[in-house]
């Protein structure tokens, strides 16, 4: 029996309930979750503007140890430190074995729809993995492709949130850009996904690092993170500004908080030849588009789901990262709270003033 934050009905906040998790399959791991960051991306699920069959438990953004392995499992053993990823890969479809890892569906990680389910409750009644972690709950079952081991000095609260808000953030900077020293970056949004990209850019050795969001209080938290320049994201004249810090435009423009003017902002501080990389969640009937001079001036638009990460590489990288003092996971996380804080938690995300807060379990 695990506890766990089920989503029952679209916004009514989750419900602190017991869970039963099943055995692990042959290529499944079971985790103790050790600690979960609180991901806008499970805000969409929890106020219902994505659909999800429900119930459901969120959370993916999570570090934990392994309890036990399934019998053909070869990537980690008991004892192992590791941390999740949502994107799961299954190795041998198209975009594994051309490279692009993120882009696997991952159906051959998760259980078919004859076979038993991986969490229930009240006596055998199925209840949704979302993302294929669920990882608000005491225990994650998951695919041994789903998870990583880490070095075991690393501490869980911090390797959690590498799991998703940096991997898409430094992952956008180090894969999807792939920027070189010298070249201007625009960050607009500066919460868990937006900081781990401003701080990235650090680390490749960006000439200018200009960060867009509303709050004054984000803006600070931008410039301890790398961030050589701040403006406030809804400035009428935000877009001249930016291209005047940069000179002409910046060659990459990074929207991490999933909104139309966030993403225009973007692809309007463009130089020409530049690329804008959407990474938030917009609202599904929105569109982002180049104008006919855009493309005109070789301008590129593109997405980069989890930061077109190569999670079994990256992540150990990150992790050293961070215990080398490059990586700033300490700025990037707010808080710590228990799980049954976790609807005072998004409440606080829903307001939008601090960074990342993260579930630790004890």
């Amino acid at each position: 029996m695990a506890k766990a934050a089920i989503l029952e009905q679209p916004g009514e906040g989750l419900v602190i309930g017991d869970v039963e998790i099943a055995d692990p399959g042959p290529h499944e791991v079971l985790i103790d979750t050790k600690a979960c960051g609180l991901c806008h991306s499970d805000l969409h699920f929890i106020d219902g503007t994505y659909p999800h069959p429900l119930p459901a438990i969120p959370g993916h953004e999570a570090a934990g140890v392994v309890r036990a392995v399934g019998s053909e499992v070869k990537t980690v053993k008991v004892g192992d430190h590791v941390v999740s990823c949502l994107s799961a890969f299954c190795g041998h479809c198209e975009f594994c074995v051309t490279g692009r890892m993120a882009l696997c569906l991952g159906a051959d990680t998760r259980r078919g729809a004859d076979g038993p389910p991986r969490i229930t409750r009240d006596g055998g009644s199925p209840v949704n993995q979302m993302l294929n972690l669920s990882a608000f709950a005491e225990q994650m079952l998951i695919h041994e492709h789903a998870c990583v081991a880490i070095d075991k000095e690393m501490p869980l609260d911090r390797a959690a949130v590498i799991g998703c808000a940096v991997t898409t953030g430094a992952g956008t900077i180090f894969n999807a850009a792939n920027v070189t020293p010298g070249e201007t970056v625009l960050v607009v949004g500066c919460g868990g996904v937006g900081l781990a990209a401003i701080n990235a850019a650090r680390i490749a050795g960006a000439g200018k690092v200009i960060a867009a969001d509303p709050l004054a209080e984000k803006r600070e938290l931008a410039t301890v993170l790398g961030a050589t320049h701040t403006i406030d994201a809804l400035a009428d004249d935000a877009a001249r500004q930016i291209i005047e810090i940069s000179g002409g435009g910046v060659h990459y423009g990074i929207e991490a908080v999933g909104r139309q003017a966030s993403a225009d902002l973007a692809v309007a501080s463009l130089r020409r030849g530049g690329t804008a990389i959407i990474l938030g969640m917009m609202p599904l009937d929105c569109k982002v588009g180049l104008g006919a001079m855009d493309l005109l001036s070789g301008k590129k638009l593109q997405g980069a789901i989890m930061g077109e990460n190569h999670f079994p590489v990256d992540l150990p990288r990150l992790v050293d990262f961070y215990m080398r003092g490059l990586l700033d996971l300490d700025t990037i996380i707010a808080e710590r709270i228990p799980l049954e804080d976790i609807n005072k938690g998004f409440d606080k995300m829903r307001e939008g003033h601090s960074a990342r807060s993260v579930v630790v379990f004890d």
